[in-house]
C-alpha cells in the first residue's frame, strides 16, 4: 500500500508528466489561458489516462509481450513493435467514447474544448504514460495507480497555470516576455517548484 501512495505521489509532483517530462505542452500552452476549460479538460485527461493506461497494460501483457499468446498455443510469438500502433489505437477508441459523453452531458464545455477534446487522442502524455508503464515493468494495479496519478499531475499543472494566467493579465511584463515567452518562464518555474517535493519519503 506505501509503495502505490509512493509511485501516486510521484506522479503527481516529483514525476510530474507535463512539468518533468514535458509531455502535453501543446494543449497544456494553449487551453491554460481560461481556468473553466483548463479544469475540464484536465478531468477528461484524468479520466483517459486512468482508463487507457491499465486497458493498454492487458493488451500488452496479454497479446503484445514476448511469450504473452502462450495461451493460444504460440509462446514463442513477440508482437511488442505493435505496441506503438496499438496504444494509440486504444487511445483514440477511448477519447472518442470521452467526447460522445461530454458532448451529450456539458455542451458548453465541449465547446470550449473545441478542437483540443479530440486532440487528446494525439496527446503525447497520454501515449507517453502507456509506454513509461510498459518500460518500468508496472503490475495492473501500478498502472491503475500510475495512469491517475498522472492525469492528477497534468490536471494540477494546467489548473495551476490557468490560475496564474489569470492573474498575469494584470501584470505588466517587459514587451519581449508578454504571450508565450512568460508562459514558458512560469512553466520552468513550476517545474522547479514540484521537484521540491523529491524530499519527501514516505
Amino acid at each position: 500500500m506505501e509503495n502505490l501512495i509512493s509511485l501516486f505521489l510521484n506522479s503527481v509532483f516529483v514525476g510530474n508528466i507535463l512539468l518533468a517530462y514535458f509531455l502535453g505542452m501543446c494543449s497544456f500552452v494553449a487551453v491554460s489561458n481560461n481556468l473553466r476549460t483548463a479544469f475540464g479538460l484536465g478531468i477528461a485527461v484524468v479520466f483517459v489516462l486512468a482508463i487507457t493506461t491499465p486497458v493498454n497494460w492487458l493488451v500488452y501483457y496479454r497479446l503484445l509481450a514476448p511469450g504473452s499468446l502462450a495461451w493460444a498455443g504460440l509462446p514463442g510469438v513477440d508482437l511488442s513493435y505493435l505496441k506503438f500502433i496499438i496504444f494509440i489505437a486504444v487511445i483514440a477508441a477511448i477519447v472518442q467514447i470521452v467526447e460522445m459523453v461530454i458532448d451529450r452531458y456539458s455542451q458548453g464545455l465541449y465547446n470550449a474544448l473545441g478542437v483540443f477534446l479530440p486532440l487528446i487522442a494525439v496527446n503525447c502524455a497520454i501515449l507517453g504514460t502507456s509506454l513509461f508503464m510498459v518500460e518500468r515493468e508496472y503490475t495492473f494495479i501500478e498502472s491503475v495507480v500510475f495512469g491517475i496519478g498522472s492525469g492528477t499531475g497534468w490536471m494540477l499543472a494546467i489548473v495551476s497555470m490557468a490560475a496564474i494566467r489569470n492573474k498575469l493579465r494584470y501584470a505588466n511584463p517587459p514587451e519581449g516576455l508578454r504571450g508565450y515567452g512568460l508562459t514558458m518562464i512560469v512553466t520552468g518555474l513550476m517545474a522547479m517548484g514540484f521537484m521540491l517535493f523529491s524530499g519527501i519519503v514516505l
